[in-house]
């Protein structure tokens, strides 16, 4: 028997997740993480909880599971992108990591992007991303800024501490604004930019190739054979990605999460920065992917919940399982702001269209639709409908089929829904540590898990929702003109 291990490095948790040789789950394990907020905007985490918390899941699955774990042949990593892990002579660390959330260098980022910069790297320079992150430090710390040696993403500092390697892979890494994403190499040019040399940057390989092998110090401790391979894995969302088996040019998946999330594969480079969609690598050779964001998906919904005192599947339920046709009331669900396609983080919701009739399952119903229109800006800020033939619904807002049917209309493509199971970023990285292992095809391993729903759109209702989603494209500007001036 041999087994394979995920480890997902979440902002919230770490998790790990063990799988056997046919990809059914073994044991899991998940410790908490902190995140410290010394200052407005600022969002830090310790490194050295990282490998505490990978080594207290580790001694968990040994104490259930201690024959399975033995029997690990691969590990895959996923991990949070952006986030900057600086460390000086003899890879210590020099400060606690400045997390993809933290919004400190928003001048940085806007002097780092240039046309030059969205040429080269694909992507507009957000404030989350790392290269501008390091022009902040060089700024503020000066004399920290000077020690540096090495850059690491945070589950790339996890993987130096369990093979001794500096590795990163490629979808990642398009996350930071130093990888010519096109070319899946390093960027001089960008590099250049916030004074870092190449040798900053750690080795680059595919996430389905092996980055090393595990330390026989680590390997002894757990009973693992020493040398196992450790993939390259991926970033959360493409780590993710491979769990649901997109890989695949034209396929997708929809999560509905507290943002929303809209990621698809495809087997081009076709980076489209001005409509602050995110191109990336994805973690499979010679495949990208383009990721839109909403910024409020299933957290417009919980916004209404504590408004109206019920509880958002209590809200969905009053609704039932038949689509109706566009509500007069039209929600914006910008309450956080919004990035795709806007990148606008000043805007702000609205309902527009009250009326003295208006009840709470008029509002359900405008939020939801509000959330499926933000949805269908990112599919058309990707290059249109046509460009997606399946979509998989993932996250909380899934578990409501009059949602899913809403999105399938709204998008006009037909939506999938996994059976209930464990597929999201640590199983990707479980099945990444098995290609890297064993040199299977990933297309064999990647594959969509079992199917417990289809949603089509309703051919009657596509009309409607078409001119509805042209009357929530019109209110933008007017909401815009009317907070901003």
């Amino acid at each position: 028997m041999q087994t394979y291990l995920g480890l997902d490095l979440g902002t919230s948790s770490l998790k790990a997740l063990l799988i056997d040789e046919n990809q059914a789950p073994i044991g899991t394990a998940s410790v908490p993480l902190t995140v410290e907020r010394p200052h407005f905007g600022w969002s830090e985490q310790d490194p050295k909880s990282w490998i505490s918390a990978t080594e207290a899941v580790l001694d968990q699955l040994k104490a259930a599971h201690p024959a399975e774990l033995a029997a690990v042949a691969g590990i895959g990593l996923s991990g949070h992108m952006h986030g900057a892990t600086i460390l000086g002579e003899g890879d210590e660390v020099l400060r606690p990591c400045i997390m993809w959330n933290d919004t400190r260098s928003h001048e940085e980022a806007k002097e780092l992007d240039t046309e030059e910069a969205r040429a080269i790297t694909g992507n507009i320079v957000f404030p989350g991303f790392t290269a501008p992150k390091l022009l902040w430090v060089k700024r503020h710390e000066p004399e920290l800024f000077a020690k540096v040696k090495r850059v690491l993403l945070p589950k790339d500092y996890l993987r130096l501490w369990l093979t001794g390697e500096a590795v990163s892979e490629m979808s990642d890494s398009a996350g930071t604004s130093w990888l010519d994403t096109g070319k899946r190499d390093w960027s001089p040019v960008m590099l250049a930019k916030t004074d870092l040399p190449l040798s900053a940057m750690p080795r680059l390989v595919e996430g389905t190739e092996s980055s090393g092998g595990l330390r026989a110090e680590l390997a002894s401790k757990w009973g693992i054979k020493a040398g196992v391979a450790v993939a390259g894995g991926g970033g959360d969302n493409a780590a993710s990605a491979c769990g649901v088996g997109v890989v695949a040019p034209g396929t997708g998946f929809l999560s509905l999460g507290t943002s929303g999330v809209l990621f698809t594969s495809s087997a081009g480079y076709d980076p489209r920065p001005e409509t602050a969609l995110h191109t990336f690598c994805h973690a499979i050779p010679g495949l990208w992917h383009q990721m839109g964001v909403t910024l409020s998906a299933a957290g417009s919904l919980e916004w209404l919940s504590k408004l109206l005192e019920e509880k958002p599947g209590d809200l969905t339920a009053r609704l039932g399982d038949t689509l109706e046709g566009p509500s007069r009331l039209v929600f914006l669900p910008y309450l956080s702001g919004e990035r795709t396609p806007h990148n606008d983080a000043a805007i702000r919701g609205v309902f527009a269209g009250l009326e003295a009739d208006t009840d709470r399952a008029a509002m359900v119903k405008a939020v939801l639709e509000g959330v499926a229109f933000s949805m269908r800006d990112c599919v058309e800020a990707g290059g249109g409908t046509e460009t997606v033939d399946k979509l998989i619904a993932v996250g909380a807002g899934s578990r409501s089929r009059y949602w899913l049917k809403l999105m399938a209309t709204v998008l006009e493509t037909e939506i999938v829904l996994p059976q209930s199971g464990d597929f999201g970023a640590a199983f990707g990285a479980a099945r990444l540590g098995l290609c890297a292992a064993t040199g299977a095809d990933p297309l064999s391993v990647l594959t969509v898990p079992p199917l417990a729903d289809r949603f089509q759109p309703e051919e009657s209702l596509i009309g409607p929702f078409r001119d509805a989603y042209r009357r929530y494209r019109a209110l933008y500007p007017a909401v815009k003109s009317v907070l901003q001036g």
